[in-house]
């Protein structure tokens, strides 16, 4: 069954992409051309694909580990409900979950 996920770019756009359980957020928010570099490729040594997670839908995830908070530091632009998209595997009950690129974000890729 598919899981919708809706990304807000910097500018504001949004994009409904559908995944399925397992799926990683960071590898659906690339797929679908959004600027979420994710340059340790899913390793958590870097915070380039950081997200801010709608305040709704942050206290349904499962906590991030000390280790990706430690992560978040180092983020440009970081809120109280940010996550490391590499660190979100999707599951059903996220379906509609909404998560905000931020504008500091930047895309090495050049995409």
């Amino acid at each position: 069954m598919a899981i919708t996920i809706t990304f807000i770019d910097p500018k504001g756009n949004s994009t409904a992409c559908e995944g399925e359980a397992g799926d990683n957020l960071l590898k659906l928010g690339q797929a679908a051309g959004l600027p979420l570099e994710g340059t340790c490729e899913g390793q958590m040594a870097c915070s380039t694909c950081h997200v801010i997670v709608a305040a709704e839908w942050f206290g349904k995830l499962t906590e991030a580990s000390e280790e990706e908070e430690d992560m978040l530091d180092f983020a440009a632009g970081a809120r109280r409900t940010s996550r490391l998209s590499c660190q979100i595997d999707l599951t059903q009950e996220m379906d509609g979950l909404t998560v905000r690129v931020p504008g500091e974000s930047h895309d090495a890729r050049g995409l």
